[in-house]
């Protein structure tokens, strides 16, 4: 409480440089508001894929039948697997904590289908240094098509904090030419 009223007509509408800015503000406003359906309809930036109800179990049998079909003999990085799959296949990936299994060797130019899970917790996976961001869950298969447009190492990691290993929870995606 004040120890003095304030006068009767402290209060008074918003005039001159005040009211440009509050007009700026509102169209700026009306600009997103219309902005926001037209960039998820037409944008391109979300992930179009198809999502199929599993069990973390039955994903990681589908990723280790996977891998014993297409890793190549004794090819391994840091005991990880290395798989060599034909394009235009399905590939599987899946992460646990602090891992992202298995190592993924692509074709370039070529289409796959990329099922990704968890086997644990929820884990981000985002390709480095693409804007490739995307949410895994336990219990569900995510599939996103996929096709490599340049040669090299593209290191995935975990955005998604998962616990005390989170900052070393890190994979692979190799595409040879």
């Amino acid at each position: 409480m004040s120890v003095f009223s304030p006068k009767q007509d402290w209060l008074k509408g918003p005039s001159g440089n005040e009211r440009l800015w509050i007009s700026l503000a509102f169209v700026w406003c009306l600009i997103l508001f219309f902005a926001m359906p037209y960039w998820h309809l037409y944008g391109k930036q979300n992930i179009e894929g198809e999502t199929y109800k599993t069990t973390p179990e039955k994903f990681k049998a589908r990723v280790d039948q996977f891998v014993k079909q297409y890793q190549q003999k004794g090819e391994e990085r840091g005991g990880i697997p290395v798989v060599t799959p034909p394009p235009g296949s399905d590939i599987y990936l899946y992460g646990k904590m602090w891992v992202w299994y298995p190592i993924l060797k692509l074709k370039k130019g070529k289409t796959y289908r990329l099922h990704i899970s968890s086997l644990d917790l929820q884990h981000g996976f985002s390709v480095l240094p693409l804007n490739m961001n995307f949410q895994t869950l336990p219990g569900y298969d995510f599939v996103l098509t996929i096709t490599p447009t340049r040669a090299g190492e593209y290191p995935i990691i975990c955005n998604e904090f998962c616990g005390i290993g989170h900052h070393a929870m890190t994979g692979l995606i190799i595409v040879e030419e």
